[in-house]
């Protein structure tokens, strides 16, 4: 039997069209499987809307040329295709300026450059803190510098619940402290964290603060002035645009205190073989070709989420959650790793006796897309016992019938196995 019947179902935001929106996605419109596609990866990354390809396809169509130096038509087209999608970007964080938007290929390679760009400010004894919670993006890039300058990597307590450990944080930060890199969203437990309290903490100290955003971006807007932080990091294949770009927004006095990240063109003023001298800002940071297309589509793909009603779109996702959670009784056996208070539409689960990758095969052979593993996140494991959870993650685009789908597949699933 199907226990779905026997609780209350939500409903959509009334002024949110999700079938129109679908509409705008046509990946979500097929087959996998022989069953029609439901789509709960969104965290690993996002699918794309009509507006982001179309904007993709018009560039190579009818502009594609290098920017900044080109003396001809498409060259100045393509130039202000790729600086408009920084201004879009620059509109979208509320940065002061463009000069403080630095196109990176992920947020990977910003935590990169910003952890070496800082690594000149560390020495001996100095601390970086983390939160157990982080993705490997945002470890490794400060356990790498941490080796090269003998500081030291510490991370920050979690509750069991999934949620930061503030007494933990208090604690640790001092004045031995350098750097505050932390998550603003986990893409494992999705929690949010109180990131400006945590960055007016760290303020007061003088601590540099880096949020990784990778996960925030997608379900809401940060404001990184309201923030207060230094630098903010995302991704654009996890935002409805193309894979291959990020982004990162870094405050303008530090970007110019920063040693450049690569050499190469663009990022020069001038180059003779006794000196070589920098280019201004954002330019300084982005060395040779940049991905062109990739951010048109980035700045069309933000456009696009302009256009929609953020509250509304934010209240479907909740009811999303909202209906998964109430559903999880319906799984003998299930439950959910990450129960904080303030979450994104993120669910990461077990099922007593299976494995997580036998969760996901059996799933997908019934076309329902999750995600299996440690999710770039093994300390996090490590923290809770388990060698990998399944991840089901939801976006604005998703359907409460899509969530009754994957609960009645895990019953199925659960039944299999029992």
């Amino acid at each position: 039997m199907n226990d779905l019947s026997m609780v209350n179902t939500a409903t959509h935001h009334k002024a949110f069209d999700v079938q129109a929106i679908r509409r705008d996605f046509p990946i979500l419109s097929q087959q996998v499987n022989g069953k029609p596609l439901v789509y709960l990866d969104n965290g690993a990354s996002a699918q794309k809307p009509l507006a982001v390809l179309d904007a993709m396809d018009r560039y190579y169509r009818e502009m594609h040329s290098n920017v900044h130096r080109g003396a001809h038509t498409l060259g100045d087209r393509a130039t202000a295709a790729f600086e408009g999608a920084r201004g879009t970007v620059r509109s979208f964080l509320n940065a002061r300026s463009t000069q403080e938007i630095i196109w990176t290929k992920g947020t990977t390679e910003a935590i990169n450059l910003v952890a070496n760009g800082l690594a000149p400010r560390l020495q001996a004894g100095d601390e970086i803190l983390v939160s157990r919670m982080e993705h490997h993006a945002n470890i490794v890039p400060w356990q790498m510098i941490a080796e090269r300058t003998g500081a030291k990597v510490v991370p920050i307590q979690i509750s069991p619940e999934g949620e930061l450990d503030m007494e933990s944080f208090n604690s640790l930060l001092s004045d031995r402290t350098r750097i505050l890199a932390i998550t603003h969203v986990s893409n494992v437990l999705g929690t949010i964290n109180p990131v400006a309290e945590m960055v007016s903490q760290a303020k007061a100290r003088g601590v540099i603060t880096l949020l990784d955003g990778a996960q925030a971006v997608p379900h809401f807007q940060p404001d990184v002035q309201a923030l207060g932080c230094d630098f903010y990091v995302f991704s654009s294949h996890k935002l409805f645009g193309p894979t291959g770009i990020g982004v990162l927004y870094g405050k303008a006095a530090l970007l110019e205190e920063m040693p450049p990240y690569q050499g190469g063109g663009e990022m020069i003023e001038r180059v003779s073989f006794e000196r070589t001298t920098w280019n201004v800002l954002p330019y300084k940071f982005e060395a040779g070709t940049p991905a062109i297309a990739e951010a048109v589509g980035l700045g069309a793909a933000i456009d696009y989420l302009n256009r929609l009603d953020r509250a509304a779109m934010e209240a479907a996702e909740n009811a999303l959650l909202e209906r998964a959670n109430q559903l999880v009784e319906t799984v003998p056996g299930m439950s959910i790793i990450g129960t904080a208070a303030q979450k994104v539409p993120v669910m990461s689960f077990k099922i007593e006796g299976l494995h997580p990758s036998d969760i996901g095969t059996l799933l997908d052979q019934q076309g329902i897309a999750i995600r299996t593993g440690h999710h770039c996140a093994m300390p996090l494991m490590d923290f809770y016992g388990v060698p990998g959870t399944a991840r089901a993650s939801f976006a604005f685009y998703n359907t409460l019938d899509e969530v009754d789908q994957l609960f009645t597949a895990l019953q199925k699933v659960q039944r299999l196995f029992a």
